[in-house]
């Protein structure tokens, strides 16, 4: 049955309000969030994968759980100030505060002591979710010098999907005037798909720029 314009506007509202309350949490300014994906998903994507894998309802079309993003800062041993800019500066891309990750354990060999600060991670879900992943395809996947595409070959098995990022100024967000350290990140798109192969054409249909990878006998 088709959605009303009613039925569209209280999706809005529900999402837009997921988003506000994630940021609230934390703080920040509540503001207006973009969900043009959240809609793409449900008014294009799933038709199109119950369709393509011959799912018998919607409940079994795969989606998008969660992005997590790691940054590792190793040089924060011997520079603290690293972790505060970090931090910083993943809160201006996502909108959200990271947790600091501290060591678990000591490493002489590295001059690593337990419980020192050595990297940042947060997990977006929802709204605040899908307002990042429009951006990174749209805005920040442009920015990266060379870019040819995403490789294919970076599932792990279980439909998820992870790629680094070896500059944290592809995202417009971050003012390189102001970058005293070029940074890279972990980015993981957690998805229910069962096979990589649902999780990857979940990932294209949302458009994510994969390049199929030549294979060598």
């Amino acid at each position: 049955m088709a959605k009303t314009k009613q039925d569209r506007k209280k999706e809005t509202d529900g999402a837009e309000k997921e988003g506000k309350d994630s940021k609230s949490k934390e703080g920040f300014k509540e503001e207006k969030v973009d969900i043009n994906l959240l809609h793409t998903y449900r008014d294009n994507i799933v038709p199109e994968l119950k369709k393509k894998f011959n799912y018998k309802n919607v409940m079994q079309v795969p989606k998008l759980e969660k992005i997590n993003i790691n940054v590792g800062v190793g040089a924060a041993t011997t520079d603290a100030k690293l972790i505060e800019t970090t931090v910083k500066e993943l809160e201006a891309i996502t909108g959200q505060k990271p947790t600091v990750v501290k060591a678990k354990k000591s490493v002489s060999n590295f001059k690593l002591r337990e419980g020192v600060d050595i990297g940042v991670k947060l997990t977006l879900r929802n709204a605040r979710m899908y307002e990042f992943l429009e951006r990174f395809i749209r805005i920040s996947i442009p920015r990266v010098r060379d870019f040819r595409g995403l490789s294919d070959k970076s599932f792990d098995g279980r439909g998820n999907y992870s790629l680094g990022i070896k500059e944290q100024i592809i995202f417009p967000e971050i003012n390189v005037d102001n970058v005293n350290r070029i940074s890279g990140m972990d980015i993981t798109f957690v998805t229910s798909a069962n096979t990589d192969e649902e999780s990857l054409a979940l990932l294209k249909a949302f458009g994510l720029p994969f390049i199929k990878r030549q294979t060598t006998n």
